[in-house]
């Protein structure tokens, strides 16, 4: 993992390591996952070295949580950095039911939005005791975002009261030290840049936002504020929820916007030409700004977290990434790994 370490580490908390492992798949994402499979994809993920893991109290509504904590709870606290979420309280609710929902399999608990500082704070604490942990080293304010289908326009009412609630209580932990910093997990770039603007953030989760599909708007944008404050970015969805490494899925929108087959299908041929695995490709672009501290693809599988660790080891030439900026596939002013 050295390749991809947090050398220069700033004033703000970073990981150690930019190869992360994240709980989507472990929360029932697309798929009910057994949980053995589970356990066994984070034991795979850990003896290959990496050692950052998010999660969250919305995937499979504390599912995710629940497995993660299994495997990590008996681990030196010192030796993992963890990341979990805010913005959402769950409640006890038997078989709990949604339409179009992302995660599969029987659900036990149903789930609130709350902002607040009380809500930030018991979110905290009900998180720690599904991990079974003491402690979190970041905690993100969760899908308060204008994509979010349950509040849509509404989401400036919730940032409003996330303003004068959860922002200041989450620095009110940071100095306590029951956490190392916190910031926004979202798929937009709108509230990544209006909490910059009125708040003191020390990471971000930028998901949907930074892959050799879609990157410019991140790299041109949020990257540059970010940098200006000594904030570090966490690239989630690298892989495009399985659609770089062979799914045929698109995010989680359920749909395939215009272009991104044939960009696909672009990319395919450049990674073929230079004998290039896709995956490593696409993990490795999103690690190589240095104002990316993290990068959290997804596993259910052994197979797949032994993928996703190895390629962070592996060895691309220059002659591939000059092609795919010759070919107008990435932006000329986006970095890549170093060689």
């Amino acid at each position: 993992m050295e390749q991809f370490s947090n050398k220069n580490l700033a004033k703000r908390f970073r990981p150690q390591y930019k190869s992360g492992f994240g709980g989507v798949a472990l929360g029932n994402g697309f798929n009910e996952n057994p949980d053995i499979e589970c356990l066994q994809s984070i034991e795979a993920a850990w003896n290959e070295g990496v050692r950052f893991f998010d999660t969250s109290p919305w995937y499979g509504l504390g599912i995710s949580e629940r497995r993660m904590g299994m495997f990590l709870k008996d681990k030196p606290r010192e030796d993992f950095t963890l990341s979990t979420k805010i913005g959402r309280i769950l409640k006890p609710h038997e078989d709990f039911k949604m339409e179009k929902s992302l995660w599969k399999g029987k659900m036990n608990f149903s789930y609130q939005y709350d902002y607040t500082a009380a809500g930030a704070r018991k979110s905290v604490e009900d998180s720690l005791q599904r991990l079974g942990v003491s402690s979190l080293d970041i905690v993100f304010i969760h899908d308060l975002s204008p994509d979010n289908g349950d509040m849509k326009e509404d989401w400036i009412k919730y940032f409003e009261i996330a303003a004068k609630g959860a922002m200041p209580e989450l620095i009110k932990m940071r100095e306590e030290g029951l956490i190392k910093g916190w910031g926004f997990g979202v798929n937009t770039i709108e509230p990544i840049l209006k909490a910059i603007e009125i708040s003191d953030p020390d990471i971000f989760l930028s998901a949907c936002q930074y892959s050799l599909i879609h990157h410019k708007d991140d790299l041109n944008k949020v990257f540059p504020k970010a940098n200006e404050r000594g904030i570090s970015i966490v690239v989630g969805a690298p892989l495009c929820a399985g659609f770089l490494s062979g799914k045929d899925r698109y995010l989680y929108g359920g749909d395939f916007p215009a272009g991104v087959r044939e960009k696909l299908t672009a990319l395919q041929r450049v990674a073929a030409n230079h004998r290039v695995d896709l995956r490593t490709a696409a993990l490795q672009f999103c690690a190589a700004p240095d104002v990316v501290s993290g990068v959290i693809p997804g596993a259910h599988t052994v197979q797949q977290a032994k993928e996703n660790a190895a390629s962070f080891n592996a060895k691309i030439s220059a002659d591939f990434w000059a092609e795919l900026k010759n070919e107008k596939l990435i932006e000329d002013n986006a970095p890549t790994p170093r060689v």
